[in-house]
């Protein structure tokens, strides 16, 4: 997959004199899933001027109507409860999956199936056999139809930099890798005040602190690192091994946790250190790269770097968030007929939480081959 560059991205004038200015040129789009995440990106979709937001779905009432609130323009379209209708409305073009992310396989094979175009939040799923199921969606649809996730550094214009850094040898040879995702504070939250709500929809409502339905934190979290990882890398891990488990959360069964080494061959090696035990507001989110010629630090707000004997670091600044950038890809691939297919690297990226969390749950080493046949 090749990330599309914010320098080609057709906005504003351009995109109405490429793409036409007429309503009905529009990439129609539809948001399935109203909670934070759907609401903070569908509204980044909303501000694009080639896209036009048609329709809003939740099984939730208090969703949509945030979401009328909250996202442009939301108040204006047809809201509806059942994802199958609005993935029936031919008028539609693109959907945005904002669900839990144990539902991300089925959402995305109904929107695959629907002829959609589609933008999944990440991860891929929350086990092996969920994985498998969006990856075999993902091979039956549409050829010319874009489907990405939401591994945003993918788009920004600072990670692709980095990247082309490493290809093109200029950081010389690659030895170590390191993802920290450091979230101070979530470790120590209350417990949801959720006696109101039946078991089912407690268990939709906070999918997030129970693995089953969000695969860890190690999956639902940990995944943007380990995806910089593998992209970095060229290829997914061949074993991994380490520990993880809880020290302070008291609700759910997540874990808090994880310390994970990923063996890539050839002497490669990635290391993922994942904490959510810091006290608030203190956080660390970054990777870091060690060449034979330079050092490589990247993160979503900036990305330097250092080379061999000198004690200066070149250092760019992000000039944004890095979502607008995804979300501007999404539609230039569509807007200019160029389909993006993100499913493999973004359920190898899944996968590779897993192979994580099955060797710290394990106690041991565990290979690709049988993370993979578990599922």
């Amino acid at each position: 997959m090749k990330a599309i560059s914010r320098r080609s991205a057709l906005t504003g004038i351009a995109a109405a004199t490429a793409f036409g200015s007429k309503a009905n040129s529009a990439v129609n789009f539809g948001i399935i899933g109203t909670g934070e995440r759907g609401r903070v990106v569908g509204s980044m979709m909303a501000r694009d001027a080639r896209a036009r937001l048609t329709a809003i779905c939740d099984i939730f009432p208090d969703r949509l109507d945030l979401a009328k609130t909250q996202v442009p323009g939301a108040d204006d379209v047809k809201s509806y409860e059942d994802l199958r209708e609005l993935l029936a409305q031919r008028s539609i073009d693109a959907v945005l999956i904002a669900t839990p992310v144990f539902l991300h396989p089925e959402h995305f094979e109904l929107a695959v199936k629907g002829g959609k175009h589609i933008y999944c939040e990440k991860p891929a799923g929350a086990d092996v056999a969920g994985v498998k199921r969006l990856m075999q969606a993902g091979a039956a649809a549409d050829a010319s139809k874009t489907l990405v996730f939401g591994f945003q550094q993918r788009f920004s214009p600072e990670y692709i930099a980095a990247e082309k850094m490493i290809r093109g040898g200029l950081a010389g040879e690659l030895k170590q890798m390191m993802s920290y995702w450091i979230w101070g504070g979530n470790a120590f939250a209350a417990a949801p005040k959720s006696s109101r709500y039946d078991p089912r929809e407690r268990r939709l409502r906070y999918w997030n602190v129970n693995r089953d339905t969000s695969g860890d934190i190690i999956v639902e979290q940990d995944c943007h690192g380990l995806d910089v990882l593998n992209w970095f890398a060229g290829s997914h891990p061949v074993s991994a091994a380490g520990t993880g488990g809880r020290s302070a959360r008291t609700f759910g069964d997540n874990s808090d946790h994880f310390e994970i080494t990923y063996e890539y061959g050839g002497g490669l090696k990635g290391t993922l250190l994942a904490s959510q035990l810091a006290p608030a507001p203190y956080a660390d989110v970054k990777e870091l790269f060690f060449g034979t010629k330079r050092v490589i630090e990247t993160t979503r707000t900036y990305f330097r770097w250092m080379e061999a004997g000198k004690r200066d670091w070149h250092r760019t600044e992000s000039k944004r968030e890095i979502s607008i950038d995804a979300v501007e890809a999404f539609f230039t691939s569509i807007v200019e007929k160029r389909p993006v297919n993100m499913v493999r690297s973004s359920a190898e990226s899944t996968l590779t939480a897993i192979l994580g969390r099955m060797a710290a749950g394990l106690g041991r080493p565990v290979t690709w081959d049988e993370m993979w046949k578990s599922g």
